[in-house]
């Protein structure tokens, strides 16, 4: 069975707001020495083209 998708709108405030907290998050994890491809794949889906 698939699972459901979920759809959200953001406005362009609401945009900037979650951009940031991915860049935050993206730093955070290359200062651990992480991986941050999931991050990048979520920047890449909300930054506008």
């Amino acid at each position: 069975m698939r699972k459901p998708r979920y759809y959200v709108t953001l406005n362009a405030e609401e945009t900037r707001l979650v951009l940031q907290s991915l860049i935050r998050m993206k730093n955070k994890l290359i200062a651990q020495g992480r991986y941050t491809d999931c991050v990048d794949e979520l920047i890449a889906k909300i930054a506008p083209a």
